[in-house]
């Protein structure tokens, strides 16, 4: 693999395939590949990111950082109702 820098400042470089063999190991190295291998030590970095996106997430509507999935998505759903209700009412005035 031969490593070029992304054209969009931030991002890390792109790994280049300098061969078939090389374009045949990048093909399989794909974001489920990736997330298969989650709860691994090998991923534990992954891991580490997916739960301090989930506690900036929670702080960002003023949530508990501990909130099981089933209450996220219950929070989520009743904040959704109440968007979609009050854009109908909006377009709709009594």
């Amino acid at each position: 693999m031969r490593r070029e820098p992304e054209v969009a400042p931030g991002l890390p470089d792109r790994l280049v395939p300098v061969d078939a063999a090389a374009a045949a190991a990048l093909a399989k190295r794909t974001l489920t590949a990736l997330y298969n291998t989650r709860g691994t030590p090998a991923c534990a970095w992954l891991d580490n990111l997916h739960a301090a996106l989930d506690a900036a997430v929670a702080a960002a509507y003023g949530w508990p950082a501990d909130l099981s999935t089933d209450e996220a998505l219950t929070r989520l759903l009743a904040l959704n109702l109440a968007r979609s209700a009050a854009a109908t009412a909006s377009r709709n005035p009594a």
